[in-house]
């Protein structure tokens, strides 16, 4: 997904900037707000911040200017929510870009609105939207990581086609072609990175349950302490 340093034509990667912009500067707020008020959170942002480094880091050859990888983003949207997300991702994006060379500084609003924004609202409201209708907890975080990792790449392949439109079929056929090539090794990734994302959840169900039930992933214990609507915070996340 990470189009390489210096792909984008200028105009495309400052119109990319300047649209991820808003959306960073409000998750740095939120991310200021969540770390203020419970500072007890700064361990678990720290391994969603972590997660998604790995994940993201590990990367396939795929359309020429870019590549393919899990992304990583949808266990910290479960968790702590788009806005905060959009930091963690584009911090992600700007290590990797110094550390790793892999994207670059002039193409990281791209990235960014990509994989740090496009990616965690996608596949959070998939979430949402399914623990709302009833669906088991797992189910819904394989849902939200398989989503926001595939739309990701959605999100790239429209970001590719409208810098590189086909010479005969113009910007559609340029986006049909980006997206077939990203699909044959986009929806294995997807797959894997949401069962990998089900797999941590479960893990932090048993070591960080206190935390999941603060953020609202998992429902209060029946009786606790200011529980008024048991599966309220679950089924609103």
């Amino acid at each position: 997904m990470h189009i390489a340093e210096g792909y984008l034509p200028p105009v495309h990667a400052a119109a990319w900037s300047v649209a991820a912009a808003p959306f960073i500067v409000h998750g740095v707020r939120a991310l200021t707000r969540e770390v203020r008020s419970n500072p007890e959170s700064t361990l678990l942002l720290g391994a969603s911040g972590a997660f998604t480094f790995v994940l993201s880091a590990l990367k396939l050859p795929s359309v020429t200017g870019s590549c393919s990888h899990p992304t990583g983003t949808g266990l910290g949207a479960i968790l702590f929510r788009p806005p905060i997300m959009a930091v963690l991702g584009t911090l992600t994006l700007l290590f990797q870009a110094l550390l790793l060379a892999h994207g670059g500084l002039t193409t990281l609003g791209a990235n960014a609105f990509s994989m740090a924004v496009a990616g965690p609202w996608a596949g959070y409201g998939t979430y949402v939207l399914l623990r709302r209708v009833g669906a088991p907890l797992m189910v819904s975080v394989f849902s939200g990581a398989f989503v926001a990792d595939l739309s990701t790449y959605c999100v790239t392949s429209v970001q590719l086609a409208l810098a590189f439109p086909d010479p005969g079929s113009g910007v559609a056929g340029a986006l049909a072609k980006f997206g077939g090539i990203f699909a044959v090794t986009q929806i294995p990734l997807a797959v894997s990175e949401g069962l990998l994302t089900v797999l941590v959840m479960r893990l932090l169900a048993q070591s960080s349950k206190g935390d999941l039930v603060r953020l609202g992933v998992l429902a209060r214990p029946a009786g606790a302490a200011g529980d008024a609507a048991p599966s309220e915070g679950a089924n609103a996340r």
